[in-house]
This record gives C-alpha cells, sequence and structure tokens, in this order.
C-alpha cells in the first residue's frame, strides 16, 4: 500500500488543498496550484513525549552575541554581526550582487579565523575562483561545495566544522524525500528546516541567498520569512554605482538601519559617510532641487531631492515620483491645492530622489512640497538650506523625531540654515554655525526657503 498521498500547494500562499483547482481560494491568485506528493507519516499525530512548561521567571537568559563579519555597513544592519547558530535570508534582484556580498563577508571570516562553507548551486568552482580572485578573498579557510542534493551538502556539514555555512541559492536544493522540482514551496520548506536543524545544532552561522519575485517579494512560500531569524533585502539600480542594504525582520537587532555600498573595482565597498556621496553632484541654483535630511536607524542622511512640475499635454496629468511613496504625493498635492491654492491638477508633477534613493520617513514631506512648489513658480531653494519637516492635512507642519541630529548632520557638512518644525523643537538651543528656522504652516516655509 503505497505510504504517499497527492496534494496541490499555491506557489504564493503556500496553502495546500487535497484536489487540484484553477484558482487558489486564500489569496485569489490562478493557475498557482503545483501537485506535491508527500509521505503519510505521523507529523501531526503525537509523538508520546509528555508535553512540560517552564515559569517564565525560571528561565535562564542567553547572551546572545554577535561576531562581525568585518564589513561595518553589513554589520551595521546584522545588529553588530551574526549570531551563532541563527539563519539569515537575503534577498534582491538578479545581478545586484548578493553572491559578492557574502562572498566578501566570507572572505573577512576567514581572516579573522573562521572556516566558511561556501555551497553554490548555480555556478562552478572555477566561477567563484575567479569571483574571489577579483575580490582577493582567496582563503584557505574557505570551502567551495557545487551540489544541489540536501544530503551531500548534510553530509559536507557534518564531516568538518565550520563557523558559517553559505546557501547560493536556496531556490536550487533539493530533497530526495520528496518528488517535487527545486524551487517548489515543499522543496524549499523542508530544505531551510533541514539545514536549519543541522546548522543550528553545531552552532553555525547559516546565510541563504533567496531569489526574488517580479513583485519584489523573495520567491517560496510567506513561511520562509517567518522561518528565519534575519531577513535582509539587497537593493539598487543598476544604473548607479551603490547599493542599500535594508533589515525587513531582525531577531537581533533592529529594522530600522541601512547599509550602504558602492561598486568598485575589487568589489562592494563600504560608504561610511553616505550624506557627502548623495550630496557630491548636487546643483548650485536650480528651482525644484531641495537639500532634505532623513535618519535610518541611528545616522540621519542627507539627500538631494529633485521636483519637476510642467503643463500636461495628456488628458489625464501623470503623478510620477522615484524613491517617494506615490500615494503619499498625490496627498501632498491635494494639500497644496485646498490649502495654499496651487493649481496643480492640470500639471504633471514628477519628484526624484537624487541617486536612486528609497525613503518612506514622512520627515521629508516638507522638502517635497517645498521643491514642488519651487518648480512650479521657478523660484530655486536657498543652496545653504537643509528642510525638515512632516506635513499634515490642515497645512500645518508637524514634528519629526531626532531633531538634534539632524541639525548636527547638516552642520557638519557645512549648511548654514535649516528650517525645521515649531512644535516640539522649543527645547533645541541654537547653535553656533548653523541658523535654526521654525515654521508652523506651509506659507511660512515658502517664504522663509526660496532665494
Amino acid at each position: 500500500m503505497s505510504r504517499e498521498k497527492t496534494i496541490y500547494v499555491c506557489q504564493s500562499c503556500g496553502a495546500s488543498y487535497p484536489k487540484w483547482s484553477g484558482r487558489c481560494s486564500q489569496c485569489g491568485e490562478w493557475n498557482s496550484l503545483v501537485e506535491e506528493r508527500v509521505r503519510k507519516g505521523s507529523s501531526t499525530g503525537t509523538t508520546g513525549k509528555e508535553a512540560s512548561f517552564t515559569r517564565l521567571d525560571r528561565i535562564d537568559t542567553l547572551a546572545e552575541f554577535h561576531i562581525p563579519t568585518g564589513l561595518d555597513e553589513f554589520d551595521r544592519v546584522l545588529g553588530g554581526g551574526i549570531v551563532p547558530g541563527s539563519t539569515v535570508l537575503l534577498g534582491g534582484d538578479p545581478g545586484i550582487g548578493k553572491s559578492t556580498l557574502l562572498l566578501q563577508a566570507a572572505g573577512r571570516l576567514a581572516e579573522g579565523g573562521h572556516a566558511v562553507l561556501y555551497v553554490s548551486g548555480e555556478e562552478s568552482s572555477e566561477q567563484i575562483r575567479n569571483r574571489a580572485d577579483r575580490l582577493g578573498v582567496v582563503s584557505d579557510k574557505i570551502n567551495v561545495a557545487t551540489t544541489t542534493d540536501l544530503h551531500e551538502i548534510t553530509s559536507i556539514i557534518n564531516s568538518e566544522y565550520h563557523s558559517f555555512v553559505i546557501i547560493d541559492s536556496i531556490q536550487t536544493l533539493r530533497s530526495n524525500d520528496f518528488d517535487s522540482s527545486p524551487g517548489t514551496i515543499t522543496q524549499i520548506r523542508e530544505c531551510v528546516a533541514h539545514l536549519q536543524n543541522v546548522c543550528e545544532a553545531r552552532s553555525m552561522g547559516l546565510m541563504l541567498i533567496g531569489h526574488i519575485t517580479k513583485e519584489g517579494s523573495i520567491a517560496g512560500p510567506k513561511v520562509l520569512e517567518h522561518m528565519v531569524d534575519v531577513v535582509l533585502y539587497f537593493e539598487g539600480e543598476k544604473n548607479y554605482l551603490y547599493r542599500i542594504l535594508r533589515a525587513n525582520k531582525n531577531r537581533f537587532g533592529s529594522t530600522s538601519e541601512i547599509g550602504i555600498f558602492t561598486i568598485g573595482s575589487t568589489g562592494l565597498e563600504t560608504v561610511s559617510n553616505p550624506s557627502e556621496l548623495f550630496l557630491s553632484e548636487r546643483s548650485s541654483g536650480v528651482s525644484g532641487q531641495v537639500i532634505v535630511c532623513s535618519v535610518e536607524g541611528a545616522r540621519p542622511i542627507l539627500f538631494e531631492l529633485q521636483a519637476l512640475v510642467a503643463e500636461s499635454s495628456y488628458g489625464v496629468p501623470q503623478r510620477v515620483s522615484s524613491g517617494f511613496d506615490q500615494k503619499r504625493l498625490s496627498l501632498l498635492l491635494a494639500i497644496l491645492e485646498k490649502k495654499e491654492q496651487f493649481r496643480l491638477s492640470s500639471r504633471d508633477v514628477f519628484v526624484n530622489l537624487a541617486g536612486g534613493l528609497r525613503i518612506d520617513e514622512p520627515a521629508i514631506d516638507l522638502g517635497v512640497v517645498c521643491a514642488i512648489v519651487s518648480s512650479l513658480e521657478e523660484s530655486p531653494v536657498r543652496d545653504d538650506t537643509v528642510i525638515v519637516g512632516e506635513v499634515g492635512l490642515g497645512g500645518e507642519v508637524r514634528s519629526v523625531s531626532r531633531v538634534e541630529a539632524r541639525i548636527t548632520e547638516a552642520m557638519n557638512l557645512g549648511f548654514r540654515r535649516i528650517i525645521i518644525p515649531e512644535r516640539g523643537t522649543s527645547r533645541i538651543s541654537n547653535k553656533s554655525g548653523i541658523e535654526i528656522i521654525r515654521v508652523s504652516a506651509l506659507s511660512d516655509a515658502f517664504s522663509l526657503a526660496f532665494k
């Protein structure tokens, strides 16, 4: 009698069904159900062990410690480094530099005396060696395996201790216990769970590279992100020479930090002062350009924000933003129309964060509206001015966090004026070398920002 059963699993949400259907009833996706054969067993039954519990106040605390990778920006996003026994999942667009980043991290870890196993299911050992030569990370502490068989990888891990194991990529692995193809939900879920058990038992750090879908999320079941300890996304436009690393989940640190890298002749290089990088190409005396300040984690970053307002050539005016939320832009335009009587309904509006940055912080709202009005009125914003503030629906300028850190960053980079919200800043004292201008309404900001 067969000990296997057939189920149908949705590739989008992971829901399973006893029979095939054209549409998943959970997420609504069409043609997303894939046949999976699983063994009949007692995984959902009892194990025979007696259940137990422990009072919370009697549980000993665990001293977490991070092992730095040696890449400062990588360690910043991780919260100080990699925790032994933890699992890190790194996703990003094809060709963005995921393999390069982890291979460089492996090189730095090897320099610190840690043994690293690099498993590749997509490249040959010769290709990996060529990249390692280019990056200058060739070391006798790094072992390379090119296989996609889960049991072979397990055998290698058990045969020799490695402090860290890198899998490139998780979608290429396959377990012979399941008949499904590599990359399917069952294969990804079971391979990750098995590798986690093996590495956690020996306090090995596990780093996984994951493919992403056309929507920008990591391919595979959403439960994959819940299984791992850290989820990172490596972002950037291929036309720009820098990349941004963000944490979407981090059980050992903050998710608000970002890491910034530039692409050099020897691979990815960390950027210690991103403000200087993003302001290096700004022009002087051009309308529609504003310097704003955003705080990412504990670090304030100054960058250039650009806006262009033009007469619409189509029936419906365009609202296009790059690096700034489209719905937020529509909201700010409605505020300018309703509260400040700027006629924008017949004009195209384009907003761009210079350099390909993506910022969601409301503290750049005031800079966005000032850039739009500057372009509309052909009146440049003063070059020595930084603008910070959130805009409310009534046209008021609302308070933001970490104002003093923003002021200090602007002062360090040579700016002589900074416009900040009046609300919540009464205790901030004036600083020598920079003029602090407090505003409470949009009209005040417009009269003080322009030349």
